[in-house]
């Protein structure tokens, strides 16, 4: 019998809820995330690690606010990078760990409404190995 999950949207509806803008752990930006949101926000790409940035570890990830969130987060507009998001939030939740550790799911899922629950791990690590995979061809172009 086939599994009922098969694509992306039966696992994940973003809701819209901004948590995942919350970043636990960090955003981490790349080198394109970096020179695209400083663009984008007509900032100095040289500067842009100093100025809206913080390090964890030898990485660069977006600086929080007073409310946790990313500090390009308006709860009136939501993303205000959003064109250029960096990599990390356009990926979620489909996230390379979980194809490694499928179990995570559930615990992610715990704070993003917008993921369903207790996914059989072959169809997890299968739909999620997809996504990352199609993201990265569209990050390559």
């Amino acid at each position: 019998m086939d599994s009922k999950y098969q694509n992306p949207e039966d696992i994940f509806d973003c809701k819209l809820c901004g948590e995942c803008c919350r970043g636990f752990g960090g955003t981490y930006v790349t080198d394109h995330d970096r020179v695209s949101i400083a663009r984008f926000i007509q900032a100095d790409p040289d500067n842009f690690i100093n100025d809206y940035c913080d390090m964890a570890g030898s990485r660069p990830v977006l600086t929080q606010g007073e409310d946790g969130r990313c500090i390009f987060f308006d709860p009136e507009k939501q993303c205000t990078i959003h064109p250029v998001k960096p990599y990390m939030c356009r990926a979620w939740p489909f996230i390379l760990t979980l194809i490694k550790n499928p179990e995570n799911w559930n615990a992610m899922a715990g704070s993003c409404p917008g993921m369903k629950k207790d996914i059989p791990a072959q169809d997890l690590i299968r739909i999620v190995t997809r996504e990352k995979a199609r993201l990265d061809r569209a990050s390559d172009e």
